[in-house]
């Protein structure tokens, strides 16, 4: 049964967060869901964060039902995984959601049964992976960002647990989880959250006769994913979680971009509430117009959701932000950066001191070229905006008051009833007890319905009032954080085949659980992962990619009309960024790129 035919499907709009301060304004502007590191084996070291922190963010995000997916996303070493171990019963009992792992040790560990999601990092590409990790246990799926609408449709269609999507971000040019170029170069593993980002680097590349084909250019580095154009198409694709990137972006960049989709998901959904519905509630009201070109941005591109139409995929100018088209200098402030590309075909960036009269006044001298298109890379008034409070989220409650009791029922489900313990005086006037019960301005609440059944002959004092309305909603928020809905791992299937019988390097066995796990499941390992590997090959395959250089360039073999610049260039060709040199094969049968690095041990 496919997770997409259920009658009403939950939709997820997943946020990063890279400290607990971040994640609660995720949830703030919207968000359904936030994924934020603990204190180690994170896909982001930079961005850790504390258990007890991670317990506040839980006590918040639980309010509105909005869930908490924590990374623990790194291959686990031997040596580690007690601590690991203890790490994920912390996890638990301070009532995390999930945790998105990639390690299969992971699944061998003596954990309780928390949730598992299975990371970009497994890198899922296929129907026969999908139903793999559903089947040993994982209860949400996240995709490669390489796939298109249809193949993402058949992987939905294939399994019944809900399947993730990223939409929005930051694109890695290898497939997640086979990139060892950062590893093999500077020691650092992207597998262990410490990328040194080699895919950013300036690079020139040349051809088996070492002539020069692009020189110091970005040829690796793509530009940002943005999936908004597709977004209704990947819902009815099946999508259930729609993943931003941004566990290193600012608070700023994830209050915009986090808006944004929300109000892009809320119209899908109130265009077909017979088949979507949101999976947290609360109404978000935000005092800004989101716009994701005024967020950091390498300009966009929907990677192949749509094929290989797209083009050009990379920012070749630079790895840094473009940010917002300018179309009239006069949309400039006093204090905006700008960028521009300069006469000698780079990328240069200036602060601007003031404008009048039609000129920009930098902080330091530039030139711009004639008719070159500026981009705003800093707007100060959005800054401005960005740092103040920009949103406040509220759940709806029905009160209902009579001689006996006051009740309150609000959109989440939950229902409480107290006694009207209170004094009781024959009424001199009409009371409208509506006055104090709509008072809820410092609570997560808004008062939608209230209903008086009161003796209109009833008197009761206003301070008694206020004392019961507090205690009203102490109880609807006890209420809530008992009855919240938890979910537990699922149960393995530990009959049920791996997709091949001997495991490579990619397959990242990096400790004795992840090898037992895959022995069980009927996979033997040949070769380890390559930060545990003792005796690494002769060359190693660094990045494979779907990405192809010679098709950006214009050099495809399959497309008519190739660029002549490059009709003499003979193959094997090499990019070189400072002592880093790579090969670069072309897999055309498979339309992939593979970059291909020396053993340097």
């Amino acid at each position: 049964m496919s997770n997409r035919k259920s009658k009403i499907r939950e939709l997820e709009l997943l946020a990063p967060a890279a400290n607990v301060a971040i994640a609660r304004e995720a949830i703030l502007h919207g968000a359904d869901a936030v994924y934020i590191g603990a204190s180690s084996h994170g896909a982001r070291k930079s961005a850790s964060n504390s258990v007890e922190d991670i317990a506040e963010l839980v006590k918040f995000a639980h309010q509105y039902h909005a869930k908490v997916y924590v990374t623990v996303n790194t291959l686990v070493y031997d040596k580690e995984i007690t601590n690991v171990k203890n790490l994920i019963r912390q996890l638990y009992l301070v009532g995390v959601d999930a945790l998105i792992v990639q390690d299969m040790g992971v699944l061998r560990m003596d954990i309780p049964p928390i949730e598992l999601h299975a990371s970009t990092q497994c890198d899922t590409r296929d129907v026969d992976k999908a139903r793999f990790l559903e089947k040993t246990g994982f209860s949400q799926i996240v995709l490669a960002r390489e796939l298109s609408l249809e193949e993402i449709q058949a992987i939905c269609d294939a399994v019944t647990v809900p399947v993730e999507c990223f939409i929005h971000g930051a694109l890695c040019v290898s497939y997640s989880g086979r990139c060892r170029a950062s590893q093999m170069e500077t020691g650092r593993s992207a597998n262990r959250g410490e990328c040194s980002q080699l895919c950013r680097l300036p690079y020139t590349l040349t051809d088996a006769d070492g002539k020069v084909l692009v020189k110091d250019k970005y040829l690796l580095s793509l530009r940002d994913f943005n999936a908004s154009a597709q977004l209704a198409q990947l819902v009815e694709a099946g999508v259930s979680s729609f993943k931003i990137e941004g566990r290193l972006k600012d608070a700023g960049y994830v209050k915009n971009i986090t808006a944004y989709y929300r109000a892009l998901l809320d119209s899908i959904i109130a265009a077909n509430p017979d088949k979507y519905k949101r999976s947290s509630y609360g109404k978000s009201e935000i005092s800004f117009i989101p716009d994701p070109n005024k967020s950091f941005n390498r300009g966009f591109t929907s990677y192949f959701l749509e094929g290989r139409r797209q083009k050009p995929m990379t920012s070749f100018y630079t790895p840094k932000s473009f940010g917002e088209v300018i179309e009239d200098i006069r949309e400039l402030k006093n204090g905006d950066g700008i960028s521009f590309i300069n006469e000698a075909g780079e990328y240069e960036g200036v602060r601007i001191n003031r404008v009048e009269n039609g000129r920009l006044i930098g902080a330091k001298p530039f030139r711009l070229p004639k008719n070159c298109q500026i981009y705003r890379t800093y707007n100060r008034e959005w800054q401005n905006e960005m740092e103040r409070d920009t949103a406040v989220r509220k759940i709806a409650v029905d009160i209902e008051i009579n001689d006996n009791s006051v009740t309150a029922s609000d959109e989440r489900g939950v229902r409480v009833t107290i006694p009207l313990d209170t004094d009781k005086f024959e009424a001199q006037k009409v009371m409208d007890p509506m006055r104090t019960f709509a008072k809820l301005g410092n609570t997560i609440y808004i008062l939608r319905n209230f209903e008086n059944n009161l003796d209109p002959k009833i008197f009761i004092p206003a301070s008694q009032l206020t004392e019961i309305r507090r205690k009203l909603i102490a109880e609807l928020d006890r209420a809530n954080e008992t009855t919240y809905p938890y979910h537990y791992r699922r149960q393995e299937d530990k009959e049920y085949k791996y997709l091949k019988e001997t495991l490579e390097a990619e397959d990242n066995v990096a400790n004795r659980l992840a090898e037992e796990f895959y022995k069980e499941h009927g996979a033997l390992t040949e070769w380890k992962a390559i930060e545990v590997s003792e005796n690494p090959k002769d060359e190693t395959e660094v990045m494979t990619t779907r990405y192809c250089l010679r098709r950006e360039l214009g050099m495809c073999k399959k497309e008519k009309n190739g660029s002549k610049a490059y009709k003499d260039a003979r193959e094997p060709f090499y990019i070189q960024s400072g002592p880093t040199r790579f090969r670069l094969q072309f897999d055309c049968a498979s339309c992939e790129m593979r970059v291909i690095s020396p053993n340097r041990k």
